[in-house]
């Protein structure tokens, strides 16, 4: 099973860690504990709405950037995750979207989905 709580801190820690900062400022500049703060960057404490904007604030990234994040990756992982629909009758099956018509300009398609990882844009395209 895919969890939030583990993705949400995989991508605060690489923020951090892209950003060669330590546990210990962040902690402090977000003024949570370096160990809740090490344990929500390892998956084992959800984090509050609050806590999260401490964190974000600390770091200098939007809370809508991470958890656009966080999204993306959860769309990655539940598709590798997904059961093969063969096995699903028809009438269980959630509705597939349909795929972007082949006449659709390639900037037009870009701007609809402006922000999203390249990843995510290959996901819809394909």
């Amino acid at each position: 099973m895919i969890l939030l709580r583990q993705l949400l801190g995989d991508v605060l820690r690489r923020l951090r860690m892209r950003q060669n900062r330590t546990l210990r400022e962040v902690s402090t500049l977000a003024r949570v504990s370096l160990g809740y703060l090490s344990e929500v960057e390892r998956g084992q404490k959800e984090a509050s709405s609050e806590l999260l904007a401490s964190i974000c604030g600390a770091l200098g990234v939007p809370l809508s950037q991470v958890l656009r994040e966080v999204s993306d990756q959860f769309a990655l992982a539940e598709l590798q995750a997904a059961p093969v629909l063969a096995d699903v009758p028809e009438r269980e099956r959630l509705p597939m979207p349909e795929p972007v018509p082949a006449g659709i300009p390639d900037s037009e398609f870009d701007e609809d989905f402006r922000g999203y990882s390249p990843e995510v844009k290959d996901m819809v395209a394909a």
